[in-house]
C-alpha cells in the first residue's frame, strides 16, 4: 500500500502511456479490420477510409465509450483475491496493457488480423494465474472465449454466404441486373440501417444516457432503417450510369450502387467499434487510476477520469492512420477478391453476428467475425476463390494470441514487481 502512496502518480503516468500503446494497437489492427472490406472492394481509397475511421471511431469512443467501465474486463479474474494486495493488481493491469499493446503492434506489422479482446484477456489471465494464483482466474469464461474461435467466424460465414447468394439470385443472375439493383438495393439499405443502428444502440448509446430497452431500441432501429432506405432510394435515382453496352457494363453499374452502401456501413461499423472496443484499452487504465486515487480500494465499476476517453480515442486514430495499412491489405485483398457487393455482404454479415452475440451473451471478437464473413463470401464463389495460405496464417495468429499475451504479461509483471520491490 505504501508503494501506491509513494509512487501512485508515476504508476498512473506509466499506465496512461501503455494505455495509449494499447489503443494504438487497436487502431492499427482492429479498426483496420473494419475498414478492410471497404478498401479491398475499392468503394473507398485508403485515405478516405482512414478519414472516415478517424471521425467515426473517435466519435464512437468519445461519445459512447462509457462514463463507467468494468474494472476487470469480461469478469475474467476475481478481484476479491487482490483486496489485500491492490498494488499487485495495478502492476498486473499495466503489464496486461503493455503485453497486449506489444503483441498487437507485432501482429499489425506482420499484417495479421488478431483479436484485441483476446490479446488483453490473455494478458490479464497470464499475470493473474502465474503472478498471484491460478484460483484468481474464472476458467469457465476462458473456455467460452476459446469456443468463440470456432463459433463466431462460423456464424458470420453463414450470414455472409446467405446475403451474397441472395444478391446473386435477385440482382446479378437476372436479365436486367441494373433494374433489379434499383429495386432491391433499397431493401438491403433498410436491412443495413436496421442491423447497424441496432448494433450501435446495443453497444454504445446507453453510455450517453440513452439506455433504451429491447422494444424501444428495436423501434428506433426500425425508424432509422426506413430513413436510410428512403435516402438510399433518392440517391440511387440520381446516379448517372454509363449506358450499358454489355452484361459486364451492367454489372459495373450495379457495383456503383453497392459502393454507396459500403460507405454507409463503414461509417456505422466504425462508430459501433469505437464505442465498444476502446474499453479494451481504457478498462485496465481506469482500474489503475481508480485504485491509486482511492488508496488501494478496488471497485467493481469505475467512473472514468475526464482524460481517459480522449486518450483512447486519439490512440486508436493514430494507430490506424500510421500503422493500419498492412492489416487493411490482408482483409481487403489477401483472403479473397472483393467487390462492393461482396464487401457489403461481409460487412452486413459481421454486423448481424454482433447483434446475435449481444442478444445471446456469446463472447465475440469483431476481428474473427469479419474474417469469417469475408471467408463466407469467398466460399460462396468456391474454395478456389480463397487464398488458403493467408487463411492458415490468420488462424495460427488467432491460436497463439492468448498464450503470447499471457507470456508477455507474466514477463512484464515480474519486471515491474521486481523494480518496485
Amino acid at each position: 500500500m505504501e508503494i501506491l502512496t509513494n509512487y501512485g502518480t508515476y504508476l498512473v503516468l506509466f499506465a496512461a502511456a501503455v494505455g495509449f500503446v494499447m489503443a494504438w494497437g487497436i487502431g492499427a489492427n482492429d479498426v483496420a479490420n473494419a475498414m478492410g472490406t471497404s478498401v479491398g472492394s475499392k468503394a473507398l481509397t485508403i485515405k478516405q477510409a482512414i478519414i472516415i475511421a478517424m471521425i467515426f471511431e473517435f466519435a464512437g469512443a468519445y461519445l459512447a465509450g462509457g462514463e463507467v467501465t468494468s474494472t476487470i474486463r469480461k469478469g475474467i479474474i476475481d478481484a476479491s483475491y487482490f483486496v489485500d494486495i491492490p498494488e499487485q493488481l495495478v502492476y498486473g493491469m499495466i503489464s496486461a496493457l503493455l503485453a497486449a499493446g506489444v503483441w498487437l503492434l507485432i501482429a499489425s506489422y506482420m499484417g495479421w488480423p488478431v483479436s484485441t479482446t483476446h490479446s488483453i484477456v490473455g494478458a490479464i489471465i497470464g499475470f493473474s494465474a502465474v503472478g498471484v494464483g491460478a484460483e484468481t482466474v474464472a476458467w469457465g469464461k476462458v473456455g467460452g472465449i476459446v469456443g468463440s474461435w470456432v463459433v463466431t467466424p462460423l456464424i458470420a460465414g453463414v450470414f455472409s454466404f446467405i446475403i451474397f447468394n441472395s444478391a446473386q439470385k435477385l440482382i446479378f443472375n437476372t436479365d436486367k441486373p441494373l433494374d433489379q439493383a434499383r429495386k432491391w438495393v433499397p431493401f438491403y439499405m433498410f436491412l443495413a440501417g436496421f442491423v447497424l443502428s441496432l448494433v450501435t444502440i446495443k453497444k454504445g448509446l446507453k453510455h450517453i444516457g440513452l439506455n433504451l430497452g429491447a422494444t424501444e431500441g428495436f423501434i428506433w432501429a426500425l425508424g432509422v432503417a426506413i430513413v436510410v432506405a428512403l435516402v438510399g432510394k433518392f440517391f440511387i435515382a440520381r446516379i448517372e450510369f454509363k449506358k450499358a453496352k454489355s452484361h459486364h457494363s451492367d454489372y459495373l453499374n450495379v457495383e456503383k450502387v453497392f459502393a454507396i452502401l459500403m460507405v454507409i456501413t463503414a461509417c456505422c461499423m466504425a462508430f459501433a467499434h469505437g464505442s465498444n472496443d476502446v474499453a479494451n484499452a481504457i478498462g485496465p487504465l481506469a482500474a489503475v487510476v481508480s485504485i491509486v486515487n482511492s488508496n488501494g480500494e478496488i471497485a467493481s465499476k469505475t467512473a472514468l477520469a475526464w482524460w481517459i476517453l480522449p486518450l483512447g480515442g486519439v490512440g486508436i486514430v493514430a494507430g490506424l492512420a500510421l500503422f493500419g495499412h498492412r492489416v487493411i491489405a490482408t482483409i481487403g485483398k489477401g483472403i479473397t477478391h472483393l467487390t462492393p457487393s461482396r464487401g457489403f455482404a461481409a460487412e452486413l454479415a459481421a454486423a448481424c453476428t454482433v447483434v446475435v452475440a449481444s442478444g445471446t451473451g456469446l463472447p465475440i471478437s469483431t476481428t474473427q467475425t469479419l474474417v469469417g464473413a469475408v471467408l463466407g463470401v469467398g466460399m460462396a464463389r468456391g474454395i478456389g476463390a480463397i487464398n488458403l495460405g493467408v487463411v492458415r496464417n490468420i488462424i495460427v495468429s488467432w491460436v497463439v494470441t492468448l498464450p503470447i499475451g499471457a507470456a508477455l504479461s507474466i514477463m512484464f509483471f515480474w519486471m515491474i514487481k521486481g523494480a518496485l520491490s
